[in-house]
């Protein structure tokens, strides 16, 4: 085999061609390979010199499949090959043609991911960092998620999931391509173990870009079964107690869905009903409940503690012992721990009255942060502001009346 040196800043390029060539050809015998060797090295030299850097990539590529499957080819030597070819794009002349090699080199390694992910993976990120368009960068991230899904090399991508809203803030992406991005990553994301919560949180970016406009209004039926993932996953959640998902036209749409219209009821019940409504719901629909993986137990530990919510939403900052054993149908000698298991999954902040059998409510967790939600809390800071500019004024005027005193003191001295 060949072995490529760096030498100048052409000839890695006329190595790897020659690296692929002699590969290609080992097998034909000197008289068949030789030629052809040459032939294609001519070639290269012919494209060098002409600056044609797409043909370049494509005849470079065309060995490419040979390359990634041979067993002859070690991984680092394979990577800088690809590395090699890669850097193409910061020669090319213009945007499109640097796209153009892009397009050409995620062709050949998307093809057969599950040989080599994890390096063709790496590959593709590299090629990423190269490219100065945003819309190429973009390209690109979603072809290594592609590779990734295919090859089942999701941890070659997770941690780059972290950073998902500033490419998309960078790259520049209209509302379609952030759609196809986030539902790309939810399920990824979606058999990861200890990753439900960022399963839950992309599953929501993908159905919070339908906004129910006529635009959708041929597509929206396609997020049915994400919908109803992202209702089963709140509700398995013992970390998740808030959500904006009814209020989202893509889950909307179940309520009226004859497959999916009790999960759509599920999750109401959740959101805006107590225990009792959750129990009489199970008892009617138990086997749908276990279709989803839902246990019974975990659901009645939740609905507690939403029950409890619901309470302090309702309150006016005290609320009985008595209302408390209602609505999560408990025993008296239980309600302290359901207070602290509350308080533990800081959902609650409260203090607890055991003489009077008081809990007093400083804050609590709205099950559901919308148009009112948000009302009331500008109300209350307009009283907080209120509050602070009566303040300040006593403040001041205390102050006047002070230097008015000291300074009558002063006269009377004098």
């Amino acid at each position: 085999m060949a072995t490529i040196v760096n030498t100048t800043e052409e000839e890695p390029m006329l190595a790897v061609v020659r690296f692929t060539a002699e590969l290609a050809w080992a097998d034909a015998g000197p008289d068949v390979a030789e030629p052809e060797v040459a032939r294609l090295c001519a070639e290269a030299q012919q494209h060098v010199l002409a600056v044609r850097w797409l043909d370049m990539a494509s005849l470079m590529l065309a060995s490419a499949d040979l390359l990634l499957l041979s067993p002859r080819v070690l991984d680092k030597d394979l990577e800088c090959i690809l590395a090699i070819i890669c850097n193409l794009v910061t020669k090319a002349g213009s945007e499109d043609e640097a796209l153009q090699i892009a397009e050409a080199i995620c062709a050949k390694l998307v093809q057969q991911p599950g040989d080599k992910p994890a390096l063709r993976i790496k590959v593709l990120f590299s090629l990423y960092n190269l490219l100065a368009s945003p819309y190429g960068k973009a390209f690109v991230y979603r072809k290594a998620l592609e590779v990734a899904a295919a090859g089942k090399a999701a941890e070659c991508v997770i941690p780059s999931f972290k950073n998902i809203d500033t490419f998309v803030g960078d790259w520049g992406i209209g509302k379609l391509e952030q759609r196809e991005l986030f539902l790309a990553v939810a399920r990824i994301l979606k058999d990861q173990k200890g990753m439900s919560k960022e399963y839950f949180n992309f599953l929501n970016k993908y159905l919070a870009t339908f906004d129910g406009s006529a635009d959708d209004a041929d597509v929206i039926g396609e997020a049915k079964e994400e919908a109803a993932a992202a209702i089963i996953e709140f509700v398995k959640s013992a970390d998740l107690y808030q959500c904006d998902l009814l209020d989202m036209p893509a889950v909307a749409q179940l309520e009226k869905d004859e497959k999916y219209k009790p999960v759509y009821e599920l999750l109401k019940i959740f959101l805006t009903q107590r225990l009792d409504s959750y129990l009489e719901f199970q008892s009617a629909n138990s086997t749908l409940l276990q279709g989803y993986g839902l246990v019974h137990e975990e659901c009645i530990t939740k609905m507690r503690l939403m029950s409890l919510l619901d309470l302090s939403s309702h309150c006016a900052g005290e609320i009985p012992y008595s209302a408390i054993t209602k609505a999560l149908g408990i025993n008296d000698d239980e309600v302290e721990y359901w207070i602290v298991k509350a308080i533990s999954s800081k959902i609650l902040d409260c203090k607890v009255d055991q003489l009077n059998q008081f809990v007093i409510v400083s804050r609590h967790t709205e099950r559901i942060f919308g148009i009112p939600q948000w009302q009331s809390l500008r109300s209350k800071l307009l009283v907080w502001r209120g509050n602070i500019a009566n303040a300040i004024s006593t403040i001041q005027a205390n102050k006047v009346t002070e230097d008015v005193g000291q300074g009558m003191q002063g006269l009377m001295i004098r």
